[in-house]
């Protein structure tokens, strides 16, 4: 497993010379998934193979601001899988210095893409692209990409793949955002037809109130 904490620089360049400003992105696993949650996002397009699998939660008062997700490309007649995992970035309140993914269960094949981030606010509803089962002797897919959107209006798309349709936006998180997730995943086939990802979910967690 990989240390618990990545640093990740990044660079400004002012007018007064080299800015160095770090941001600390922290792994937060299921050490918080005991937080209360309000209700629980889902779409009906999600695909057949695989089993839940558990969920992971950010941190109390923490909303998902941003999102990754690991793509196989294209294997060209070898076996596809697409997309793989869903990584969720966290942040309290608008202060993304210190923040901490979670990401439920993940596939095996493919890369993280750079993460992409609402400008303003939190993740509030979601989309999928499925693949349809393709039969017997079809290659499945499955889940092959993912859109978000923020609170501040912007929809953000990951950089999946292009095969099968996007289905019905989830419902909304209302009066707060996206706080968790939860992944449908097909085990490893050791040498069959791998589909990875079939299905997910997201937790809405309440905004706290002011003080």
């Amino acid at each position: 497993m990989a240390s618990l904490h990545t640093v990740v620089a990044l660079l400004a360049v002012l007018s007064s010379g080299l800015c160095v400003e770090k941001t600390f992105l922290q792994r937060a696993g299921s050490g918080y998934n005991s937080r209360q949650y309000r209700s629980v996002l889902t779409v009906s397009n999600g695909e057949q193979f695989g089993n839940w699998t558990w969920p992971e939660m950010c941190p109390d008062e923490f909303f998902a601001v941003g999102f990754s997700i690991r793509v196989e490309s294209n294997q060209y007649g070898a076996d596809d899988t697409a997309l793989n995992g869903i990584r969720l970035i966290c942040a309290k309140d608008e202060d993304r210095s210190f923040l901490y993914s979670v990401e439920s269960h993940t596939g095996y094949f493919g890369d993280w893409s750079q993460p992409q981030y609402c400008p303003r606010g939190v993740l509030t509803s979601f989309q999928i692209r499925v693949e349809p089962h393709l039969g017997l002797f079809g290659d499945d897919t499955t889940m092959n990409n993912i859109k978000f959107r923020c609170s501040s209006n912007p929809l953000l798309e990951g950089p999946g793949m292009e095969w099968g349709e996007y289905g019905y936006w989830s419902d909304e998180c209302v009066n707060g955002g996206i706080c968790g997730i939860e992944t449908k995943m097909e085990e490893y086939q050791y040498g069959l037809d791998d589909s990875s990802l079939n299905d997910v979910r997201f937790h809405c967690c309440n905004k706290p109130l002011p003080q």
